[in-house]
């Protein structure tokens, strides 16, 4: 999953953003709405946390011209302002969400599974093939209902290729989901990583394969 942070705190977008990827979140930081337009033409967000208080306009400012523009992407509006007329105000421009700084990242984290649930009509909480299961609420990998961990790059790539169980995840796909602006993948960065977490679930003893549709991505399905 990745997530467009629109704050000018430095230290506290920083912070967040640690905190995403100990949960396999790809995060990428804009201090402007200028600079978060650019960054939202230029990759797929699965979900905006959006300040308020930013140097260039008020954070709605952004959230009026994406629902102005028939975006339906998850903004869960974060601020320090708590009076009920302002939670009033962003929800009826059309944000998913409202957290009052300050905050638990637990509870970021909650409300992210749960913005980014909506736009999939139901997606559901929890993904399963043969053994495996992938609960998305809590970023948690079971075999044989056993908990399995692994690094959060591999995580994270499992985490999108179960969402589209039974469908390619095209290597672009992969890519815009692993890595933020900040990182310079190489050529072979996603097989790589696709290799290590086929060992993962290999030495877990899950009954499913990744496999490779040649050209354009990546399948998990169950193992035959």
């Amino acid at each position: 999953m990745r997530v467009l942070t629109v704050e000018d705190e430095k230290e506290l977008a920083q912070l967040l953003k640690e905190n995403l990827a100990q949960r396999g979140l790809v995060t990428d930081i804009a201090a402007t709405i200028a600079d978060a337009e650019a960054c939202l033409d230029a990759a797929r967000y699965d979900v905006v946390l959006l300040d308020r208080r930013l140097p260039d306009d008020d954070g709605l400012t952004l959230l009026r011209r994406l629902r102005a523009a028939d975006n339906a992407i998850g903004v869960i509006v974060i601020t320090a302002r708590d009076a009920i007329e302002d939670r009033i105000e962003g929800l009826n421009l059309g944000a998913d969400d409202y957290l009052v700084k300050p905050f638990a990242v637990e509870e970021l984290i909650a409300r992210i599974n749960a913005v980014s649930r909506r736009p999939s009509a139901l997606r559901g909480t929890e993904s399963s093939i043969a053994n495996l299961a992938f609960n998305f609420a809590r970023c948690e990998v079971r075999v044989d209902a056993v908990p399995i961990v692994m690094p959060r790059r591999e995580l994270a790539t499992l985490q999108l290729l179960m969402r589209s169980a039974g469908r390619v995840v095209t290597r672009d796909s992969l890519l815009d989901g692993l890595y933020s602006f900040e990182d310079e993948p190489t050529s072979n960065a996603v097989d790589a990583t696709v290799s290590r977490l086929r060992r993962h679930l290999r030495d877990a003893g899950a009954s499913v394969r990744v496999v490779v549709v040649r050209g354009v991505g990546y399948m998990i399905e169950a193992a035959p």
